[in-house]
């Protein structure tokens, strides 16, 4: 396609997005037991997922697809309510993908790249000319008009998102290995000796599990694939080997189109798949001047929003002083006499008197008794905490009672408080 097809018209105007949402996330131990990983809760009043969604949204793309399989009644719910403004009279449309068996009705998503050939009729009926594939766990801003750009600038068969990691750190990654134009020259699936980049010896770039095809080209591939029995049908370990021995694979670099406000001074890119990852990222947004800047109202995050009150202080004496220092606070909150520090409370908890909270992550309409101290915790949604309960003072005791990671991270279900003996 050449490089001169009018410039100044978006490309995103062309493109479909198609999210892969279907995942468990295993790694986030008991809080995907009720919900896929991309519909976790992140950062006071959001969902993992609004961040790809958003990004498309805020590049142009106003067609969107959403693949959905493991426990996505959680997923399904928050999409219908806080992404239904899209409208086919603008030539706008949001399709939620359930694992529908299309093929036959004994077969479910066997991998990430079946994930889309079943749904090849739908994403047709749109007759798109472009395909962005994207990851639905991961939190980033990011312009996917200038990645399509490169795309049809370089004549690629496959353009494929990257971050630029000290090299060693690659290792859990699948790794690209480029020349001097970032032509894709090999693809390696999580090396022990990642190669670099050329002109930069301690420097590998990873693969973000984002993909921009042109439409027919990779339903063609998708044809091949799923006639292929060999095949795993997932796009990291089958499609995108295949295109690189083929046909044309580009790399695009995350910092040439991560989108950053003037407040951020890194390209924030963050897998938050595991308990210690998930507590970090959030508790890092209570930072003076957080990596992630969710104020920035030229890249908002959409998504659904729950009509609550504001959030509500009371009481004002010696250890009965209802107060948070550092905190992020949603909606709906009541802190009556309870201390918070370093922590961010999603929509509708209640801290009751003589409570504290310190470094928590503390997810919507949790109820914390009076006198419980709580430490570097990571408490799921609708818990109820009992009256002078105490967790993240003594080790041992939490790793008998809850989940307790490597960091000392204790997550908090349900389930374990109803277990505890009190």
């Amino acid at each position: 396609m050449s490089t001169n097809n009018n410039n100044n018209q978006r490309l995103a105007k062309d493109a479909m997005a198609y999210v892969l949402a279907g995942g468990r996330g295993s790694r986030l131990l008991e809080m995907t037991n009720r919900r896929a990983k991309p519909a976790v809760y992140f950062g006071g009043k959001t969902r993992i997922i609004d961040f790809a969604l958003s990004n498309a949204l805020n590049s142009g793309i106003r067609r969107i697809g959403v693949a959905t399989q493991y426990k996505a009644h959680s997923l399904i719910r928050h999409l219908t309510r806080g992404w239904n403004f899209f409208r086919s009279d603008r030539n706008e449309s949001f399709d939620i993908l359930p694992a529908s068996q299309m093929i036959s009705e004994d077969s479910w998503y066997k991998g990430t790249a079946d994930a889309v050939y079943q749904n090849i009729e739908i994403i047709d009926g749109y007759k798109p000319k472009y395909i962005v594939v994207l990851a639905g766990d991961h939190i980033y801003k990011m312009d996917y008009e200038i990645m399509l750009r490169q795309h049809v600038d370089t004549g690629a068969d496959i353009t494929l998102g990257c971050l630029e990691v000290p090299r060693m750190e690659a290792t859990g990654f699948g790794v690209m290995h480029v020349d001097e134009h970032d032509t894709i020259v090999d693809f390696v699936e999580k090396p022990a000796d990642p190669p670099c980049v050329p002109g930069s010896p301690d420097i590998a770039l990873a693969s973000m599990g984002i993909y921009v095809f042109n439409t027919d080209f990779l339903f063609d591939l998708l044809r091949r694939d799923a006639a292929d029995p060999n095949s795993e049908h997932d796009f990291g370990k089958d499609i995108v080997p295949y295109v690189v021995k083929h046909g044309k694979a580009v790399a695009h670099r995350f910092s040439d189109s991560c989108v950053r406000s003037d407040q951020e001074s890194e390209h924030y890119w963050r897998d938050v798949g595991t308990l210690d990852a998930y507590w970090d990222a959030n508790i890092d947004l209570t930072d003076i001047v957080p990596a992630l800047d969710l104020y920035d109202h030229d890249w908002p995050i959409w998504t659904h929003s729950e009509l609550t009150p504001p959030a509500k202080f009371i009481h004002d004496e010696d250890g009965r002083r209802g107060s948070a220092v550092s905190s992020l606070i949603s909606g709906g909150c009541i802190v009556s006499g309870s201390s918070i520090k370093k922590s961010l409370l999603f929509t509708g908890v209640h801290a009751n008197s003589y409570s504290s909270i310190d470094g928590g992550v503390i997810l919507p309409y949790v109820s914390i008794g009076r006198s419980a101290r709580l430490t570097n915790v990571v408490v799921d949604r609708s818990v109820i905490i009992p009256e002078g309960l105490v967790v993240g003072e003594d080790p041992i005791l939490d790793a008998q009672r809850f989940r307790r990671s490597e960091k000392g991270i204790c997550l908090i279900t349900q389930p374990m408080i109803d277990a505890l003996k009190l």
